[in-house]
């Protein structure tokens, strides 16, 4: 197959890894790519939400399947302008993909196919956001509607300042676009989950449930991220509380979509809060595979699991289980750079290591090459170091003696990625 991955991040590099893992004799193409990805495949410079661009370069190279990484290009409606060429697309359409893109209208899904989350409001002038938030418990979550880049939702513990969040969103426009309408909604206690499923807008097949460290400081500290670190399986995610997932929040939200005449097809993510009553809440939909999440699932999915993502593109699905099981365990911890989220610090060399260690993947996220060909940092997650095996508490233990080998000017990453399930096991 000639095979367009579309993005330039750890998510698409990890994608690209994985189709060249169960099919070799693969040709990939990831746009724009990054200097990871360039080891797989081809890269081609354009930009992820160049709709044309992309559209005219899969023409181009005769592209059999286009997989879209970000949310950025699904909700500007790249997989319908990919599949009214004929091409074959795994992603779901604009329609589909607001889900994502508007915090406001999946939470109207979400009531409306019963789905369980945390009951809230949304609004687009100051005022009457400010007369809900003196009325709210505390603490409460403020919420950017649109695409924030993982860094939207702000756990407020008090009123006050939940109201200078709201003012910052709705009147000082600090996250753009994405905040002309928020979401103000109840706190949720719990432990979160990530749980990814594929469909094709009827048959959902679950994936290994992930955890995301979203937090940019030790002990899930400091600001909000994109995602310091990811591991899968969790052990929080059994059978029993992934068969509740699918019958009360994934088979609602598909029929609804569908309903609407949405039609879901590509991954769905579900972030999920799981209360001590055992409940799983929604926090948000994603319309896409989560960053860094991919980076943990993609290397312990059976082989051939790939073969999905084609399928569901050429309508030819059928698969034969509810839950895809995972193949060992694998731990993610992400290396970003001093700054970050906020101003990171660009342009320092990087120096890989000729050995990583053992079951070792590094996958690159904010990386470039300059004319010379030495590797710099160019964003604020830098590389992904994903480790491999049979326990997550080992895999754990290899993914930081990696993240050592790894040298650039400003590097801070997590210690402790996977520390709740290591508790887990450790009381097991």
């Amino acid at each position: 197959m000639r095979v367009l991955v579309v993005g330039g991040g750890g998510r698409e590099h990890a994608l690209g890894w994985a189709w060249r893992r169960d099919d070799p004799t693969t040709t990939l193409f990831t746009a724009p790519g990054n200097p990871g990805t360039a080891t797989l495949g081809t890269n081609l410079p354009i930009p992820a939400v160049d709709l044309e661009g992309i559209a005219a370069a899969a023409r181009e190279h005769r592209i059999d399947l286009v997989i879209v990484g970000p949310e950025a290009p699904l909700a500007a409606g790249l997989a319908d302008r990919l599949r009214a060429d004929g091409l074959a697309v795994f992603g779901p359409s604009r329609a589909a993909a607001e889900l994502e893109s508007s915090k406001a209208f999946a939470k109207e899904i979400m009531r409306d196919a019963g789905v369980p989350t945390a009951p809230s409001r949304h609004f687009i002038a100051l005022q009457p956001a400010l007369e809900y938030i003196r009325r709210h418990p505390e603490p409460l979550v403020v919420k950017a509607s649109g695409l924030a880049a993982g860094k939207g939702a702000v756990v407020c513990g008090t009123r006050a300042e939940a109201a200078a969040t709201a003012r910052a969103m709705l009147v000082e426009h600090q996250l753009g676009e994405a905040g002309r309408k928020i979401v103000v909604e109840q706190f949720l206690d719990g432990e979160e989950l990530s749980v990814l499923a594929l469909t094709d807008g009827e048959q959902i097949l679950i994936l290994p449930p992930a955890q995301d460290h979203k937090r940019l400081g030790e002990g899930d500290t400091g600001p909000n991220t994109g995602g310091m670190g990811a591991y899968a399986p969790v052990r929080l995610g059994a059978p029993g509380l992934l068969e509740r997932v699918r019958r009360e929040v994934l088979q609602p939200a598909v029929r609804q979509m569908d309903r609407l005449g949405r039609r879901y097809a590509g991954v769905l993510y579900a972030g999920l809060m799981i209360a001590p009553d055992g409940t799983p809440y929604v926090l948000e939909f994603n319309c896409r595979f989560g960053d860094p999440e991919t980076q943990a699932l993609m290397p312990v999915l059976p082989r051939g699991a790939t073969a999905h993502l084609a399928a569901i593109a050429t309508g030819t699905w059928k698969p034969d289980r509810d839950v895809l099981p995972a193949t060992g365990a694998a731990v993610t911890t992400v290396l970003a750079v001093r700054g970050y989220p906020d101003d990171p610090e660009k342009g320092a060399a990087i120096r890989l290591p000729d050995d990583p260690g053992p079951d070792v993947l590094l996958f690159h996220g904010g990386t470039a090459r300059d004319a010379d060909g030495t590797l710099r940092v160019a964003g604020g997650r830098v590389l992904n170091v994903t480790a491999l095996a049979p326990t997550v508490a080992l895999a754990a233990q290899r993914s930081r003696a990696a993240c050592e080998r790894v040298a650039f000017e400003g590097k801070l990453y997590r210690r402790d990625i996977a520390w709740r399930e290591i508790q887990r096991a450790g009381a097991a």
